[in-house]
C-alpha cells in the first residue's frame, strides 16, 4: 500500500550515553527506576501478608471475629492488594513495551521526517525503508524526468553519471513514478553496483537478501565438506544436515563421475533433406573427427571436443557437440568452438544456413530426454550404506519402511506422473539452494536436478544402501 508522506514537527528523540536514540520504555512512566519500584512493592507485599497472617492467627486463637479490623489491618490489606495488583501487572509490562515500540516505529515509518540527502549523492540512496524526499536535487530531478519522458534510456545512466549507485537510485525513482508503486522491502543501499556493471543483471534498482545456511560436514570420498545453501524454505537446511549426519556416522559416501561433457547443438537448414543428411554423415564419420577436433580446440586451451551427435527434422540438421571444459561450466567455451567448426564447414557446405547457435538439442535449461539419457555436464553416481542403528537414531524410521516408500513414491509415483528424470523426493530443492549460494545459474537446476534415487536393504536386510544417479549436473 502506498503511503503519502506528510511533514510534521517532531520533538528530538532522547539520546543515550553513546549518542544513539534511546527507545522509549514503559517503565519511564514510573517516578522511580523500575528495579527500585519492583523492590518496594515486593517488600510491601511480603510485609503486609506476613502481618495479616500473624494477626488472623491471633484472632482465631482468641475467637475474635475476623471481620473486626483496626486501622493498621486496614492499611495492611490495602498495601497487600495494591502490591498484588502491581506485581501481576508487572508481567504485562513487556507486552505493553512491545506495543509502545511497534506503534512508535510504525508512526516514524508513515509520517517521520525525511532525512536530509547528502549533497554528493542521490537523494534516493537510502535503504528499503528510507523515506523518499519530496524534493530532489535539481540535476537528479532533470535526469529522472528525462527517463520518465523516454528522452534518456534507463540503461545509459551508469555510463553518463559514472556512479552506478546513484544510477540505480535514479532508475528506481523513475520506475516508481511511471508505475505509481513503491519499492517496499527491496533494499537499495549496501550493495556494490559497480561490481555487476557489464557482468550481470542490467538495469538494477535494488537487490534481494537471501539467508545462507550450512549443512555438514558431508563425508564424501574420505573428505569433509560443508555445503552452503541459500533458501527461504523452512527445514530444508536442517533436513539436509540430518542426511549429512547419517552419512558421516555410517562411514561416508563415495562418488563416481561417469562423464564430463558440456554440449551445444546448433541448427542449420539446407535446401534439401539430402544435403542435410550428407553433412550428418560427414560429422559422424570417425575419419573426420581429428580434423573437426583441431578446428574446435582452437577456441580454448581447456575445451576439447569429444564427439558430435546429429539429428534431423526434415531439411533441418541439429548437431550436438560435446566437449570437456576443465573446471568451468563451459557454455561460452563450447559456443566459441562450435562457431569455429561452423565457419570451417561453410567452405564445403556453402548452402548451409545456420539458424541458431543453439537449436535446443543441447538441451539447456529445459527438461529433455537427451540429457537424461546421454548426459550433459557432469554425470555422477553417489552411494552410501547407512547402518541400521543410524537409520533408527538419526532418520527416526527403519530400513524396510524407507525401501517401500522409495518404490511406491519416487519410482512408481513418478512413473505414474510421467516424470522425466524426476525419480526422487526433492533433489531440485537442494541443487537450487546450492546453486544460488555458490553463484551458479539457478535456471540450470531444471536439468541439473534430474535424479533417480535407489534404496535397497543390504547385509541381510539390516542396513540401507542408498544411491543417487544424476546424469546432467551443470557446474
Amino acid at each position: 500500500m502506498d503511503v503519502r508522506q506528510r511533514q510534521r514537527r517532531v520533538a528530538p528523540p532522547a539520546v543515550g550515553h553513546a549518542g544513539a536514540p534511546r527507545v522509549l520504555q514503559a517503565g519511564d512512566a514510573l517516578p522511580l527506576p523500575i528495579r527500585h519500584t519492583n523492590l518496594i512493592f515486593s517488600a510491601l507485599f511480603a510485609a503486609s501478608l506476613a502481618y495479616l497472617m500473624r494477626r488472623w492467627r491471633e484472632k482465631i486463637r482468641s475467637s475474635t471475629p475476623l471481620h473486626v479490623v483496626d486501622l493498621t489491618e486496614i492499611l495492611s490489606i490495602f498495601g497487600l492488594v495494591a502490591s498484588l495488583i502491581y506485581l501481576l501487572s508487572f508481567f504485562g509490562i513487556a507486552f505493553v513495551q512491545s506495543i509502545v515500540s511497534s506503534s512508535d516505529e510504525d508512526e516514524d515509518f508513515l509520517v517521520g521526517p525525511p532525512a536530509a540527502p547528502a549533497p554528493s549523492q542521490c537523494g534516493l540512496l537510502g535503504g528499503a525503508d528510507a523515506v523518499v524526499p519530496e524534493k530532489m536535487p535539481e540535476e537528479d530531478e532533470e535526469i529522472v524526468a528525462s527517463v520518465v519522458a523516454g528522452k534518456v534510456p534507463s540503461y545509459v545512466l551508469e555510463t553518463r553519471l559514472g556512479d552506478c549507485r546513484r544510477a540505480a537510485g535514479l532508475r528506481r525513482e523513475a520506475v516508481r513514478r511511471i508505475t505509481g508503486r513503491q519499492f517496499e522491502g527491496l533494499p537499495l543501499d549496501g550493495f556494490d553496483y559497480a561490481s555487476i556493471l557489464g557482468q550481470c543483471c542490467e538495469l538494477p534498482v535494488g537487490y534481494v537478501q537471501l539467508p545462507v545456511g550450512i549443512a555438514g560436514p558431508l563425508l564424501l570420498d574420505g573428505q569433509r565438506f560443508y555445503v552452503p545453501m541459500a533458501t527461504t524454505e523452512g527445514c530444508l537446511v536442517a533436513s539436509t544436515n540430518r542426511g549429512c549426519k547419517a552419512i558421516a556416522e555410517s562411514g561416508g559416501a563415495t562418488s563416481v563421475v561417469l562423464r564430463d561433457a558440456m554440449t551445444r547443438a546448433p541448427v542449420a537448414r539446407f535446401p534439401t533433406a539430402r544435403r542435410a543428411a550428407e553433412l550428418k554423415a560427414f560429422l559422424e564419420d570417425p575419419a573426420n573427427f581429428d580434423t573437426l577436433s583441431v578446428v574446435f580446440n582452437r577456441s580454448s586451451r581447456f575445451g576439447r571436443l569429444q564427439g558430435v551427435q546429429c539429428a534431423m527434422a526434415g531439411r533441418n540438421l541439429y548437431m550436438r557437440f560435446s566437449c570437456s571444459t576443465g573446471d568451468a561450466m563451459g557454455m561460452n567455451m563450447i559456443s566459441k568452438g562450435v562457431q569455429n567448426v561452423l565457419d570451417y564447414l561453410q567452405d564445403d557446405f556453402p548452402d548451409m544456413d545456420v539458424i541458431s547457435i543453439s537449436g535446443n538439442f543441447c538441451s539447456d535449461k529445459k527438461p529433455a530426454a537427451v540429457n537424461w539419457i546421454e548426459g550433459r555436464g557432469k554425470s555422477v553416481v553417489c552411494e552410501a550404506v547407512i547402518k541400521e542403528e543410524i537409520v533408527k537414531k538419526v532418520l527416526k524410521t527403519n530400513v524396510q519402511s524407507l525401501v517401500e516408500l522409495n518404490v511406491i513414491k519416487n519410482l512408481a509415483g513418478s512413473a505414474v506422473a510421467g516424470a522425466l528424470g524426476g525419480f526422487n523426493a526433492h533433489a531440485s530443492n537442494i541443487v537450487t539452494a546450492i546453486f544460488i549460494a555458490t553463484g551458479q545459474d539457478p535456471a540450470q537446476n531444471v536439468e541439473s536436478s534430474q535424479c533417480i534415487t535407489m534404496l535397497e536393504a543390504v547385509n541381510d536386510g539390516k542396513d540401507l544402501h542408498i544411491s543417487v544417479t544424476m546424469p546432467s549436473i551443470e557446474v
